[in-house]
């Protein structure tokens, strides 16, 4: 049944806030299936025996294959309509394939001849993320048909936020205190476990969301309906050419990914905490510390685009991110002695870097969050202007963006760190900070991440879907799909 609300006299497609909550768990369900795969390092190199150098190097190629296939699964996603509706069977086609692989990859690859193992392992890693991609990409696609209602779109980012801290911190606690304790390091029954708790969790989350979008997934809530314009995979190119909001939000969202994915590389880490402030221990407890402001910044980050629109709140968030990066680099020339930044001793140093550090990764992560919602937007956008309702399109091309431009982290990180002569290996807790390593830290932790959200924030100059604007595309929307219906009436009158 449509559930529906006037805004500004103008009705939407508005859903039940259980309904938000429940669908944002899909994106809890891949994230924990990538939180599984996170430790697959531990398991490919202590248990099977591949070298080090051999996993991370498929780590990062499967990552650049979920990029490149994911406008293949946003055509499949755009061509998708049965007895089920469009998303849901491909939520459940993409977590059994994906949690399936998980399995067989953890339980398998160690039994193999030694000759088979590398082979067995990327075959397993590619099928995974074909999977993982199905899924995820109804995460984005998703967002057209749930609501479009410029007030509770941004209400995706509460619950993610609070998700993802769960399995952030969460997780990490579960895995570190409980599990390695239990197990005495990253042994096999250590990965069995994890397996259990987090692909059964992950089915879960899966469910929920599916009873979230249930009431949506059907054909009234596509575009402009039975009046949608069908598009061949020839013309896909054009839409693509011709939607700039797409290009511009998927350029500046890359970019403020990859602003995080550097700042919180583990290499930089060990520089930051390990080496310049001299206590890596300072580096467990931040994600602690910053937890509470971090759902905070969250919460007004949303309440801002509930109130002002989706772009305002981006743009915002980004900005804060930027200068609380230069606001760090300012803090550390200033200061004489890195290490005064001490949990022990805790002073006016370590307030500011605290309050500092805390504002940029709560800010930075927040673009990365509105960005779901907005490529519904972008979507609705393109169903206006053309007729053509393709989400899944639309998701899965700013997907192959991101992982392009974010799959980028570890080089840069590893370039930089080589200009000052480490090529052999990266910085190690307690080496000796000298001059070099205290810029290169200093470029790496803030300088780059602030460098890549002043280009998002170029980029953003450019996307014109602010309040207002979509505000006049969803009456546009709403008058085609009351137009078409007249006429389908006036013709069945005639008949």
């Amino acid at each position: 049944m449509s559930v529906s609300a006037k805004e500004g006299g103008h009705t939407y497609n508005t859903a039940k806030l259980w309904q938000i909550s429940l669908f944002t768990l899909n994106n809890t369900s891949t994230n924990l299936h990538m939180f599984i795969l996170g430790f697959v390092t531990y398991y490919a190199t202590g248990i099977a025996g591949i070298a080090v150098m051999v996993v991370s190097s498929l780590l990062m190629a499967a990552r650049v294959f979920d990029g490149i296939i994911d406008p293949a699964i946003g055509y499949i996603i755009d061509k998708t309509e049965g007895r089920f509706g469009k998303f849901t069977p491909l939520i459940v086609i993409g977590n059994i394939i994906s949690a399936g692989t998980i399995l067989i990859i953890y339980n398998v690859t160690h039994h193999l001849p030694e000759s088979a193992q590398f082979l067995f392992f990327t075959a397993m890693l590619i099928v995974n993320k074909i999977g993982y991609s199905f899924q995820t990409s109804v995460t984005k696609a998703a967002q057209t048909v749930l609501t479009n209602n410029p007030k509770q779109r941004p209400l995706y980012a509460i619950f993610d936020g609070i998700y993802n801290a769960g399995i952030a911190t969460g997780g990490q606690m579960f895995v570190s205190i409980y599990l390695v304790e239990k197990h005495g390091g990253f042994e096999l029954p250590l990965f069995t476990e994890l397996n259990s708790y987090g692909l059964i969790l992950s089915a879960i989350c899966a469910i929920l969301a599916i009873v979230g979008i249930w009431q949506k997934d059907k054909k009234e809530y596509y575009g402009l309906a039975e009046e949608t314009t069908n598009t061949s995979l020839r013309e896909y190119w054009g839409v693509i050419k011709g939607n700039r909001p797409l290009q511009m939000l998927s350029i500046s969202a890359s970019f403020d990914k990859l602003a995080s994915s550097i700042s919180r590389y583990s290499v930089v880490g060990v520089m930051l905490f390990g080496i310049l402030l001299g206590d890596y221990a300072i580096s467990g407890k931040m994600s602690l510390i910053t937890l509470v402001p971090t759902l905070l910044i969250t919460f007004l980050a949303v309440g801002i685009a509930r109130k002002t629109g989706l772009k305002k709140a981006y743009v915002t968030s980004a900005s804060i991110a930027m200068l609380s990066f230069l606001g760090l680099i300012a803090l550390f020339l200033l200061i004489d002695d890195p290490t005064s930044v001490s949990f022990s001793d805790i002073g006016i140093t370590t307030i500011a870097f605290l309050t500092l550090y805390t504002l940029a990764l709560g800010f930075t992560t927040i673009p990365t969050t509105l960005v779901v919602p907005m490529i519904a937007d972008v979507s609705d956008y393109e169903t206006h202007k053309s007729g053509r309702y393709v989400p899944g399109m639309m998701g899965t091309i700013f997907s192959f963006i991101d992982q392009l431009v974010t799959s980028l982290a570890p080089t840069i990180v590893g370039v930089v760190v080589g200009i000052i002569g480490y090529k052999e290996k990266f910085p190690e807790v307690g080496e000796a900070l000298t001059s070099p390593l205290f810029l290169v830290t200093l470029l790496l932790a803030f300088g780059l991440p602030a460098l890549c959200l002043v280009v998002s924030l170029t980029a953003m100059k450019f996307y014109k879907l602010d309040n207002k604007e979509m505000d006049n595309i969803q009456k546009g929307i709403a008058e085609m799909k009351a137009k078409g219906k007249t006429i389908v009436k006036d013709q069945l009158r005639k008949a």
